[in-house]
């Protein structure tokens, strides 16, 4: 006999595998939560196996034949992905899903202007995008939940590809009434004085440290985020300093307050933006596309970590 099921189906079952409640599943896909319990139905009616466990307070579990079924569902649902991709390699037409993973620190400022011209330029790609931290970012390209990783060259393991995009140079952040704001240049044992805010990212700290550790020095760190505009409001606010290779459009922390960007004396090693892929990767067209559009687009924007006058 036949097995008849959807591929929109086994996409559903598998969210809400992964989700564990058919209404978190349901804002993860954007289809109402009827439509999601109707489709797994349909799959346990088809199987004639009991997918899931129904427990009124905590949602839903797998069965021990749901778990077995998911394993090869997301096979199957990655070797769907994979002949959409190759008729778009054959045919010349970019399409089909792209999902793509953004380093935490400069997702708002790149990803969604890049995506944008993207999608207008190719309307039959759909993309997807996470935005986590460097450790993450590595796990998902090694994992396939991502095609492309958009992120600094950081400790990029020898089995994953980078490519760079662009050279990003290390800023020390102060407030507009800091002591060193009317700096030009700031070395590391100058800067140990003074109370430090740490952008708290695995990988990222280890960078940001180095060029003290480099000096022989240790900073006074009094508050530590993981987000940028955290960051940057703390310090707009007298908290400390901090140190970033990332300038936004304006020198002003998102409460308004002003900033400054001021290079070290002792320039330390420069981060590289670009993107990390598996191998082999570019042959897939619509991530060969979007990697040579990003570099193209940042390329014309001058854009990001330059100074202002000469950024877009």
């Amino acid at each position: 006999m036949a097995l008849r099921f959807t591929l929109r189906q086994l996409e559903y079952f598998v969210t809400v595998g992964e989700q564990g409640s058919i209404a978190q599943a349901s804002a993860q896909v954007n289809v109402s939560s009827p439509s999601i319990s109707a489709a797994i139905s349909q799959l346990e009616d088809e199987f004639g196996l009991p997918l899931f466990v129904r427990k009124h307070a905590h949602g839903l579990s797998l069965t021990q034949a749901g778990r077995q079924f998911m394993i090869q569902a997301q096979k199957v649902l990655k070797e769907a992905d994979s002949l959409n991709r190759l008729a778009g390699t054959i045919s010349g037409s970019v399409q089909g899903p792209l999902n793509v993973g953004c380093l935490l620190t400069f997702a708002q400022v790149l990803l969604p202007a890049l995506r944008r011209e993207f999608q207008h330029k190719h309307p039959d790609v759909q993309i997807s995008q996470i935005e986590c931290d460097q450790e993450t970012l590595i796990e998902k390209i090694r994992r396939a939940d991502i095609d492309v990783a958009l992120t600094y060259d950081l400790e990029v393991p020898a089995d994953l590809d980078f490519i760079p995009l662009r050279s990003l140079p290390l800023y020390i952040v102060v407030s507009a009434d800091h002591p060193l704001a009317n700096r030009k240049s700031i070395s590391a044992e100058t800067l140990v004085k003074y109370p430090m805010v740490l952008l708290d990212l695995p990988i990222s700290r280890t960078y940001f440290m180095s060029v003290f550790d480099r000096a022989g020095v240790s900073p006074k760190i009094v508050e530590r985020t993981r987000d940028m505009a955290v960051m940057r409001s703390l310090v707009a606010n007298g908290f400390g300093f901090s140190v970033a290779n990332i300038r936004p459009h304006t020198d002003l922390s998102p409460d308004g307050r002003a900033l400054c960007f001021i290079p070290f004396k002792d320039t330390p090693r420069p981060l590289r933006l670009g993107f990390i892929v598996p191998e082999g990767a570019r042959n897939i067209l619509s991530v060969d596309t979007f990697i040579h559009h990003t570099s193209q687009t940042i390329s014309n924007w001058g854009y990001p970590g330059l100074p202002i006058a000469d950024g877009a």
